[in-house]
């Protein structure tokens, strides 16, 4: 398929020859220090109330053409609320504190730290569907480390609230980033979508994968395949 290069400037497109253009470096879009830097909930912010929450919950059971006065659905509402407290508790949680805390007993160690096979599951925020699968992180410290179980944390923070799998590759790798400060960071994530394994186009088994690049892993393909190959390495 031939590409149209449209113009900048005032101009006919005739002007412009594709060798004429000069391919920009390209570097990851800036997030919000907000979004991965504090709870995405604060505490003076405005919520409806449970019982307004579950008082939702039964229109909505009315709306699929239940009886929601029926012995099975008496407390439905409650239990689905207090499963979102469950599911979306990540709104409440401080992604940076939970990196806050690092080691710095390393031996000048000084290649990247590998943790892959993190299992995690999230909710689509365009049908409140869960996605679910696996993420691989890996960072290179400067001097200090954080606990191993950190990585694992900080995931779950971000994969429970409503998500995109795009953003949470980019929210995890940029949390990191700004709180660690490493020479550089490769988060990849393997996940099976329900909103189009059990509705719509209802593809079972069919994975999606997503990955952000920063510092020596951006910049450096043999690092980035580095990593990539012990992703893939042998499983147990």
């Amino acid at each position: 398929m031939d590409a149209l290069i449209k113009s900048l400037r005032p101009g006919k497109p005739s002007d412009i020859k594709p060798s004429d253009v000069k391919n920009p470096e390209v570097r990851p879009a800036e997030l919000d220090p907000a979004e991965f830097l504090a709870a995405a909930v604060r505490a003076d912010q405005p919520r409806p109330s449970r019982a307004e929450a579950e008082a939702a919950v039964q229109t909505l059971l009315g709306y699929i053409g239940e009886n929601t006065g029926r012995e099975g659905l008496l407390d439905t509402p409650r239990r689905v609320v207090e499963a979102y407290d469950e599911l979306y508790q990540g709104y409440h949680q401080c992604p940076a504190e939970v990196l806050d805390r690092t080691f710095g007993e390393t031996a000048g160690y000084d290649d990247f730290v590998l943790i892959r096979d993190i299992e995690f599951t999230s909710q689509c925020e365009h049908h409140m569907m869960p996605f679910y699968g696996r993420a691989h992180i890996a960072y290179t410290p400067v001097e200090r480390v954080v606990g191993l179980s950190k990585l694992a944390r900080l995931t779950d923070i971000f994969a429970r609230r409503l998500q995109t799998q795009e953003h949470l590759t980019a929210q995890i790798a940029a949390a990191i980033d700004e709180v660690l400060k490493p020479r550089g960071v490769a988060v990849m994530l393997e996940a099976e979508h329900t909103c189009m394994s059990v509705r719509g186009v209802a593809k079972h088994g069919a994975m999606t994968f997503t990955s952000r690049f920063t510092g020596m892993f951006r910049d450096n393909p043999a690092e980035q395949a580095r990593f990539m190959s012990m992703v893939r390495g042998p499983q147990r």
